[in-house]
């Protein structure tokens, strides 16, 4: 078995070709050229599947499969070969990176599993378009309002529409890693309901705390009781946030230990 091998549909990934940029200069000349040339189409699609690689990357923490990815990325990169313009003078990557983030992008939000009518998407669309060319024009970020103006349609509809399309994040994506344990998104989110009796009535809190240190107290008590993010408990008592999170799972384990012995 080959060292660091790894197949995608099929395709070893360890012995895919790494096309220079003078030698693909030369096989898009003659895939232009004529009627065109498809050996030279099939030999820049081969030497560039390391640039899909790179691109799906991105989106590892989607959930979606490696191989689904790396086809739809493949398509983006075709159709960046046969829309490539040589005489714009740029990498053909600096052309084809974003064609393939576009095409995978679109392949994620028609297969999202949380279903938004066309009609949206359509508002959500044509907002996105107003955007870009306000920005343009002004050199500036648009409000909602503004682009709800230009395209004569209530504010409201925009705001729900641009909503409508973002796509959804898990509680458990990790969004910082120091080397120790990760921080989750969840770990950034404040809890306003019941912030003084939550935990002490489910938990017994208070027996669970006798075993703590005054530095470990103090991040439950901000935590749970107060309702603060890591981050926020980090910049109060002046340490960073990843310290925040090992305290406070260490915290969690020690009145666990606590209250089931």
């Amino acid at each position: 078995m080959t060292r660091h091998k790894v197949e995608i549909c099929g395709v070893d990934t360890s012995k895919l070709p790494v096309l220079k940029n003078e030698e693909m200069k030369i096989l898009f000349k003659k895939l232009q050229e004529g009627d065109g040339d498809l050996s030279a189409r099939e030999e820049l699609v081969n030497g560039n599947l390391r640039l899909v690689l790179s691109v799906i990357q991105r989106f590892n923490n989607r959930g979606e499969y490696v191989d689904d990815l790396f086809q739809v990325g493949c398509i983006g990169l075709m159709k960046s070969i046969d829309n490539f313009d040589l005489s714009h003078n740029v990498r053909f990557s600096t052309y084809a990176v974003p064609m393939i983030i576009g095409e995978i992008r679109r392949y994620l939000r028609d297969n999202n599993p949380i279903r938004v009518s066309r009609s949206l998407r359509d508002i959500a669309y044509k907002a996105l378009q107003v955007r870009e060319k306000l920005i343009n024009k002004t050199s500036k970020e648009p409000t909602p309002m503004e682009i709800a103006e230009e395209m004569g349609i209530p504010h409201a509809d925009i705001v729900f529409a641009l909503d409508a399309i973002q796509d959804p994040v898990s509680l458990f994506e990790p969004i910082y890693n120091d080397g120790g344990d990760p921080i989750f998104v969840m770990d950034q989110i404040s809890d306003d309901k019941d912030k003084d009796s939550k935990w002490l009535d489910n938990l017994s809190l208070k027996e669970g705390m006798q075993r703590l240190n005054d530095r470990e107290k103090l991040i439950v008590n901000k935590r749970f009781f107060q309702g603060k993010t890591q981050m926020e408990v980090a910049e109060e008592i002046g340490i960073s946030q990843a310290q925040v999170s090992r305290l406070e799972k260490g915290a969690i384990k020690q009145m666990n230990k606590q209250m089931f012995e």
